[in-house]
């Protein structure tokens, strides 16, 4: 695996909509091995392909009940919404308070090429929907009210826009 690392906002690849895989292969096996050791070293609990400029809808993430990995995971089904604060390993010292649904379903493909549909709840699910946005192009960032965008508190993220 080439030397990769976490890129950094406002590296433009964190704004481009990653590429859906039509089969997981030992490159990607690979890259999924790579990411959770650098996603680890960086002391995370999720980390997305497009973070390492990679540009394949691929995630994976360890919230404390090992780790998981998916390829062009697509939720299906969220309920009961809920607030916590998030960083990026991508935005580094810059937090956002964020709503987002506590139990979901994921439909993906795993590392063996399964079909795979599961339900997560709890900090795993927070990190599965915070990566699924990486794929997407999008940012904690973006989900700032222009006000605190404009004037941010001492611990959230500066005008970045």
């Amino acid at each position: 695996m080439p030397s990769l690392e976490i890129k950094i906002y406002p590296d433009p690849v964190l704004r481009k909509k990653a590429a859906p895989l039509q089969s997981v292969g030992n490159e990607e096996r690979d890259l999924m091995r790579f990411m959770a050791e650098t996603m680890y070293a960086g002391r995370g609990i999720g980390l997305a392909a497009p973070q390492l400029g990679i540009s394949k809808r691929i995630i994976v993430a360890d919230a404390g009940e090992g780790l998981v990995k998916m390829v062009n995971p697509e939720i299906t089904q969220d309920k009961e919404m809920a607030s916590l604060e998030e960083g990026c390993l991508s935005l580094p010292g810059k937090f956002v308070d964020m709503q987002r649904a506590e139990k979901i379903s994921v439909s993906y493909i795993d590392e063996n090429n399964n079909r795979c549909v599961k339900s997560f709840s709890g900090l795993i699910a927070r990190v599965i929907q915070h990566e699924g946005d990486h794929l997407n192009g999008k940012l904690i960032i973006d989900y700032l009210p222009w006000f605190k965008k404009m004037f941010p508190k001492k611990r959230e993220a500066p005008c970045l826009q």
